[in-house]
């Protein structure tokens, strides 16, 4: 998916789940770290060397997996805004890095068990029309989860 995607997806799922803008642009800036770790594929003089890297390491899920339930034993029930803590940011970067790794997966393959065994669906191509869609319906999905089932 494009980084927009990501960050739209990632922030309005998370803002659903917890109605708190903070968390949810943790979430948004988590979105794009297992991309961003990787470097800019614009500026490298080898694309293809790029490429070739795209996808791995960086987009295993047990990496932010293991670091958010570390972060999870620390992490206070939050009662208001002003209780947010670093704690919360972090695991809130972790649910975004997860949630980025997840979108990606319905869009070619990812790493799951181990770094360099990839899986995932293809429903779509990056930058396609497809993939918009997808997008805004994940969003009007989570509009109506939140309309619907209000403080859940």
């Amino acid at each position: 998916m494009k980084w927009v995607n990501h960050e739209i997806v990632t922030g309005v799922i998370s803002y659903t789940l917890t109605s708190e803008p903070l968390l949810a642009l943790a979430s948004m800036v988590g979105a794009i770290i297992p991309d961003r770790v990787e470097g800019n594929p614009r500026t490298a003089s080898h694309y293809w060397s790029w490429r070739s890297r795209h996808r791995g390491w960086s987009h295993w899920p047990l990496l932010y997996l293991l670091l958010a339930l570390l972060c999870a034993q620390d992490v206070p029930a939050l009662r208001h805004p002003a209780d947010i803590t670093m704690t919360h940011l972090i695991f809130w970067g972790c649910i975004g890095a997860l949630l980025h790794i997840a979108e990606d997966a319905v869009c070619g393959q990812v790493p799951l068990l181990t770094p360099w065994g990839k899986h995932g669906i293809k429903l779509f191509t990056t930058g396609s029309v497809t993939e918009y869609l997808f997008a805004i319906s994940l969003v009007l999905l989570c509009c109506l989860a939140h309309w619907l089932l209000p403080g859940w």
